[in-house]
């Protein structure tokens, strides 16, 4: 499972496929979360190293122009498969035959040979890839980010399980694949133990943070900035408004937290940001309702998503990022967090096990008891000499995580898959 690359090859240009959300729609809200950073981070990067990257994605305006220069050497491909607008991610699937036409036919106007590898992202993508990597007799490699049988085996309560379709869907990915891209070492053993993966082509890349945009703060600066006041306990959740990111537990916490203690009460805040997603899209007020019931709701300020410099401010300001997601694939809230020098308490599932280190950059809740994180949150809060500790060393192990480290793994990934794979003989037939 590690990757051992192949010196002197690296490909000239890689389509890459995200079909159910687009790289260029903001993070935090609908689809868009932490796949999104990771295609667009992970493209530049492979730009800058002199391979050219085509992301393929669904049409979902008709506003869109069908092809955009998101950066030097990257360009974004809007393809049309079904309805515009209205369409939920649920019914993608029977769009797939479309959006693969979409593909063919881009490339069908280039010449032979055009792209040297595919890189999938999330099922959707694999199903599409398969074929396209077989059309043009090159190796498909695949990220899972999320899968079907990890999720429903770690499901928020009232959550809707994932279809048998999905999970039919990704075994048959797994197999086609050349190289599976896995976020984590846990994520590896998952595509091994669940899927039936071949360890010999899984490969563990870990996702990055832009190190040069999140970066420890003044913050009392991003208070002013923020219109927060300097004595406040200022609590952070970033991320998608969903039953699978749990910011229902956070605010059962942060009511217990300050239950019987007017003090503590006065003098905390919550701020909760990024928008209704998934299953949350059926009740997109529902945060907020639970927030009065809780009696909290003075305390909760609910701020759209926002893009990554503003973002910053956000992290640097808090005294701590709650992340009490059910499951994750990695946890990108929580490094960037960390980036910011802001300690996180997060549950002890997935990659955030990964993106945390337990006592040295944050807190690991096991279990979902919103008892659990408000003892958590108190220690962290009270404990002034603790918090320092942690975001010393949340700065440190963020470090690790560099957009830039990643890319170039791919490319031993992708070095891997090009001289190893089914169609790396006619790959290197064609010169």
């Amino acid at each position: 499972m590690r990757v051992l690359p192949v010196a002197g090859v690296m490909p000239r240009r890689v389509a890459t496929l995200s079909v159910h959300t687009s790289p260029l729609d903001q993070p935090g809200t609908g689809d868009a979360g932490g796949m999104n950073v990771y295609v667009v981070e992970v493209a530049k990067r492979l730009a800058q190293a002199g391979v050219e990257v085509e992301i393929f994605t669904r049409t979902t305006s008709s506003d869109l122009p069908p092809v955009v220069e998101m950066a030097p050497g990257v360009t974004v491909r809007h393809v049309t498969a079904g309805p515009f607008e209205g369409l939920a991610k649920e019914d993608l699937p029977a769009q797939l035959c479309a959006f693969t036409t979409g593909v063919l036919r881009a490339e069908a106007t280039r010449d032979p040979g055009h792209y040297d590898l595919v890189h999938s992202h999330y099922w959707l993508s694999g199903q599409v890839g398969w074929l396209a990597a077989e059309r043009w007799g090159i190796p498909l490699v695949h990220s899972m980010h999320t899968m079907a049988k990890v999720k429903n085996a770690t499901l928020a309560e009232g959550d809707i399980p994932e279809p048998a379709a999905r999970i039919i869907g990704e075994t048959q990915v797994v197999d086609a694949a050349d190289r599976l891209v896995a976020n984590t070492a846990e994520e590896a053993e998952q595509l091994v133990d669940l899927y039936g993966a071949n360890p010999g082509r899984v490969d563990v890349v870990s996702p990055g943070v832009d190190l040069d945009v999140f970066v420890p703060g003044r913050r009392s600066a991003a208070r002013v900035e923020l219109g927060i006041a300097d004595t406040d306990d200022v609590i952070l959740f970033v991320g998608r408004i969903q039953p699978l990111k749990a910011p229902d537990v956070l605010l059962a916490a942060v009511a217990k937290l300050v239950d019987g203690d007017l003090a503590r009460r006065q003098r905390t805040m919550v701020a909760v940001v990024g928008g209704p997603s998934g299953s949350g899209t059926a009740e997109p007020e529902l945060l907020q309702k639970m927030a009065v019931e809780l009696g909290i709701s003075d305390l909760v300020r609910f701020i759209p998503a926002l893009p990554q410099p503003e973002l910053v401010r956000w992290y640097q300001a808090a005294d701590v990022t709650v992340v009490p997601s059910y499951s994750e694939s990695f946890g990108l809230v929580a490094v960037e967090s960390q980036a910011c020098g802001t300690p996180v308490v997060a549950a002890s599932v997935g990659g955030l096990r990964t993106a945390v280190s337990a006592g040295e950059s944050g807190l690991l809740v096991k279990g979902h008891d919103p008892h659990d994180y408000a003892a958590a949150l108190h220690r962290l809060i009270t404990d002034h000499d603790l918090r320092r500790r942690l975001g010393d060393g949340a700065v440190e192990h963020a470090g690790r995580f560099g957009w830039s480290a990643t890319a170039a793994r791919l490319l031993g990934v992708y070095a891997n898959a090009m001289t190893g794979s089914p169609a790396a003989a006619a790959l290197r037939a064609r010169g």
